[in-house]
């Protein structure tokens, strides 16, 4: 596609980011001596570590370039280090000194990357052991604080992790990926910036001697304070079978995909190799692993349309610490910073939008890279549903920028146009509205088994108590007219009167069918939720009132319906209330469903 045509980027670093992480650190050629950093034993000596890092004339705040500088020394000697060791070597040296992280298992993966020298294996093991190294210091915060900081570079910079593990060990990890002024390892990967070639391979060693010395000083710590580390539960992704829409992936897909990604402009050539190794995790069923290259990778590509259709080809390098770096947030926000319309949404259209909001961003959603990226997720049990997916969808998107001769071939073959329609058509499954409707239709099909149910047995059931009560009386004859007004506002003939008189006569007496009424009330209004933009600041404000009244009388028939409870005096007049409510509102036209009715007259009118 021509919009993403031009000459070739050799780099997505801006050149200050470029020069921190690919120079700073090599120029200064002395060796350093390993056996001042770690023993023979594998215990790390700190010292030598943290007196490398500098500060600002005034002491107060890290001065980065030379800190990057005086580490690269060390790291190398660090990275040189465990080269020369074979596998059961490390095991045996530094195996315990992982265990606070409860993933021993990663750790010998990125040993095994790193005698490789594959860069992206080396990049991507960078990113896994970044988000490790999150969730278990999050752990340690725990031990002192209550609530564990969201962000990587706050729990980084926080007291409660300097108490346990001392300042100056703590900013050597700020250097390391704890500020955009300082190597920022953990952000340039993670947001697609980093091709294979841009990270050192001595900083992902160095990375993780650290993580084993930070074990060393942790087991200090418990020690003299007397305390264990308790260990937060991994979290399950929620709602993946609502976004669960394509198909598993066939050999027929992968093949597709391998094609593509070689010449789709969608990726640059820099990032192929990060491309080609999600494809061959996912063969080798590391689904966590597929997912993490694809996470980063769809964002430094949207990133690149993003940055062609808003005219602003400067967003897709790396900012500067002074600069916010554009990421997944600003890619699918509506306006840009300026204040300006984002023509991104206008460019891909709703469905591609909206599966991204889905998978991405939507707090009901799966929010598969908050998950992976902050080490919340067990990879070993990551499911293959959600990897299978973002690889769909990313071979759809990136048959979108391909060639008319190799996007028209692999359009006929039968499961590749399946897949396409199945994107096309797509719509939102995470969107607020739409779980509403999930439960509105929960409680609808719970509602028509109510008759079913087999119920106490009571000297006074409901019909008798409803019997010569005047009120009651008065509820039904409420229920009666709202729904017959909300039969008016039904799609079709959807709803009979007939229906409604049945269900406000029927033999269980008046909690089904106000909660019916509710149910009904709730879908119209959803059905019509867009018509909320029509209404003034003050209206919206009497209109929630309203709907928190209706939630307010849901929240007491629960307490005074329930068995040890069982106040039915106070629950027929909780109900006629709300009635009157509803009716009252009802009559002034104050509702979404009426706000639709008159748009939808004005263009008949027209």
């Amino acid at each position: 596609m021509e919009i993403l045509t031009g000459d070739p980027i050799t780099t997505c670093l801006s050149p200050l980011v470029h020069d921190m992480i690919c120079n700073v650190g090599f120029e200064l050629r002395e060796i350093c001596d390993i056996n001042s950093i770690v023993t023979q034993n594998g215990e790390v000596c700190w010292k030598a570590i943290t007196d490398c890092v500098s500060y600002a004339e005034s002491g107060q705040s890290l001065d980065y370039r030379t800190s990057v500088q005086q580490l690269g020394p060390v790291c190398e000697a660090i990275h040189l280090h465990i080269l020369s060791l074979t596998r059961v070597q490390f095991e045996i040296q530094y195996s315990s000194w992982f265990q606070w992280t409860t993933n021993l298992e990663l750790f010998l993966e990125i040993f095994d990357a790193l005698e490789s020298l594959q860069s992206a294996a080396i990049s991507l093991s960078v990113m896994k052991l970044a988000s490790c190294l999150e969730r278990a210091l999050g752990d340690v915060f725990l031990l002192i604080g209550r609530e564990c900081p969201f962000l990587l570079r706050d729990l980084i910079a926080s007291a409660e992790l300097a108490q346990v593990f001392g300042h100056a060990v703590m900013d050597v990890l700020k250097v390391f990926m704890g500020s955009p002024q300082g190597l920022n390892l953990r952000n340039v990967l993670w947001h697609g910036f980093a091709s294979p070639q841009d990270i050192p391979p001595k900083y992902c060693s160095a990375m993780l001697l650290l993580t084993a010395g930070l074990g060393q000083l942790l087991k200090s710590y418990l020690h003299q304070a007397n305390v264990t580390l308790a260990h937060r539960p991994f979290v399950a992704l929620t709602n993946l079978e609502d976004v669960t829409v394509f198909p598993g992936v066939t050999s027929e897909v992968l093949s597709a995909l391998e094609t593509v990604m070689m010449k789709s402009t969608f990726l640059l050539k820099i990032m192929l190799p990060y491309w080609e190794m999600a494809v061959t995790k996912f063969k080798l069923h590391r689904f966590a692993d597929c997912s993490m290259l694809l996470l980063s990778q769809l964002e430094a590509g949207l990133r690149r349309v993003f940055a062609a259709v808003n005219k602003c080809p400067d967003r897709l390098l790396t900012a500067e610490s002074t600069i916010l770096y554009t990421t997944f947030d600003e890619i699918l926000a509506k306006y840009l910073n300026d204040g300006s319309i984002n023509q991104l949404p206008h460019f891909l259209g709703e469905p591609t939008m909206e599966f991204l909001w889905d998978f991405l961003n939507y707090q009901e959603g799966p929010r598969i890279r908050d998950r992976l990226s902050h080490g919340e997720i067990n990879l070993c049990e990551f499911p293959e549903e959600a990897a299978s997916q973002l690889l769909t969808f990313s071979l759809v998107l990136l048959l979108r920028f391909t060639e008319e001769d190799t996007l028209s071939e692999l359009k006929e073959e039968a499961a590749i146009q399946l897949r396409v329609s199945l994107a096309e058509g797509y719509t939102s499954r995470c969107h607020p509205a739409f779980q509403l409707q999930k439960q509105v239709l929960s409680c609808e099909k719970s509602l028509r088994m109510w008759p079913v149910l087999s119920l106490p047995e009571e000297p006074f059931q409901e019909a008798d108590r409803l019997e010569g009560n005047s009120e009651a009386c008065a509820c039904k004859s409420l229920i009666s007219k709202i729904l017959n007004e909300l039969c008016n506002h039904m799609p079709g003939s959807a709803c009979t009167l007939n229906d409604l008189d049945g269900l406000s006569q029927e033999n269980v007496g008046l909690l089904s069918p106000v909660i019916f009424l509710i149910l009904l009330l709730l879908a119209l209004e959803l059905i019509s939720v867009h018509t909320v933009h029509s209404k003034s600041t003050q209206e919206r404000q009497q209109y929630l009132r309203f709907l928190k009244l209706i939630l307010q009388y849901t929240e007491n028939l629960i307490v005074y319906t329930s068995q040890e409870k069982n106040k039915w005096n106070e629950t027929i007049n909780l109900t006629h209330a709300v009635l009157l409510r509803i009716w009252t509102f009802s009559e002034r036209k104050q509702m979404l469903m009426h706000l639709a009715k008159k748009s939808t007259n004005k263009v008949g009118e027209s």
